[in-house]
């Protein structure tokens, strides 16, 4: 039996686009920061790959900022700032902010003042999609971006997160896109590179594969390949709801990325879960990991109001445009065996 790869949120593979793009970009001898004609050919497929993830992300007349990913965006969009942002952020955001905002049953925040909250359109662990007001001071897009409708320019924030390993490109490359104008205080200093705000010779490799990445993800968008994932993503949870009627379906009160199930069974650990789908030939992720790898409580779960058992038993199953509706009814089938064994032991 083939693995069965459903794990899309914590990274998607890489995309045939991207891959093309980053061999291509390995022929390049140049440093776009020099004047000759080698250099200058790395600056014009830079450039060219900047314009291109600004359309993708709906951001024409915005500033795109290359770096090492989301995380480093959101502390070079986030540091110093005074910022508030949800109690269900994440880590990446929630270490800049000054004050936590609470969240409802849904995992849904109020927002009293747009200008100095950062706020993530979409929750990587449940899905749950946020009512982004107007004049966000930063949005996380890194779960949302490619799966649902999201451009910066109607979503009036003044800066926006992006990371290439979310869309099908490859790790350890980002964007930071801005409201041009935007004065930040890089964090990266040096050559002054990226429009002074990220010093480092850029990462011609990572950009072309992000920016491969950014187009393919928006037409598949636009030809409905994700309409399809939510459908499949409805299949699953009907199977197991039929099958496990006790079992929480966490955020499915609200909207939600059509890709992205985090359900539970108190009592049976996430992280047991894990080990027994990975055994059974399926990825899928449980909780948040800290940097020892020991498994805690999903703190985003407990922000919405569930218990720590609750909390230490979801498991998240993140679909993508190459899940089959065969794989999923084959991880329904293997997560019920496991269940009916959970519950005999329990007996």
């Amino acid at each position: 039996m083939k693995r069965v790869y459903l794990d899309w949120n914590a990274t998607a593979p890489l995309r045939r686009e991207a891959r093309e793009a980053m061999i291509a970009a390995m022929d390049v001898t140049g440093n776009p920061s020099s004047v000759h004609a080698e250099g200058r050919v790395a600056k014009g497929m830079m450039e060219r790959a900047r314009a291109e993830v600004a359309s993708a992300f709906g951001a024409d007349g915005a500033d795109v900022v290359f770096l090492s990913g989301a995380t480093e965006a959101a502390a070079l969009a986030c540091a110093g700032r005074d910022l508030q942002g949800a109690a269900v952020e994440h880590d990446a955001v929630r270490a800049w902010i000054d004050a936590v905002l609470p969240v409802d049953a849904a995992g849904q925040v109020a927002v009293s003042d747009p200008a100095r909250t950062a706020l993530q359109a979409a929750n990587s662990e449940t899905g749950v999609i946020q009512e982004l007001p107007q004049g966000l001071a930063v949005v996380d897009a890194t779960q949302a971006f490619g799966k649902i409708p999201f451009a910066f320019n109607w979503a009036g924030c003044t800066a926006a997160l992006v990371s290439a390993h979310k869309l099908g490109g490859p790790k350890g490359i980002g964007a930071l896109v801005l409201r041009r104008g935007t004065d930040l205080s890089a964090r990266m200093l040096g050559g002054g590179q990226e429009m002074g705000r990220r010093a480092g010779t850029e990462n011609l490799i990572g950009i072309m594969g992000l920016a491969a990445a950014a187009l393919a993800s928006q037409r598949d968008l636009e030809h409905g390949l994700w309409t399809k994932v939510e459908k499949l993503r409805n299949i699953l949870e009907n199977v197991i709801a039929d099958g496990a009627k006790e079992t929480i379906f966490v955020g499915n009160s609200a909207s939600r990325l059509p890709n992205t199930s985090c359900f539970a069974l108190p009592g049976w650990k996430g992280e047991t879960q894990v080990m027994q789908m990975d055994l059974a030939g399926f990825a899928v992720s449980a909780g948040s990991a800290c940097s020892s790898g020991k498994l805690r409580p999903s703190e985003v779960l407990r922000a919405m109001g569930h218990d720590e058992e609750t909390a230490r038993s979801a498991i998240r199953v993140s679909l993508g445009p190459d899940v089959t509706e065969e794989d999923v009814l084959r991880f329904a089938d293997a997560w019920l065996k496991q269940y009916r064994k959970h519950r005999a032991r329990g007996a």
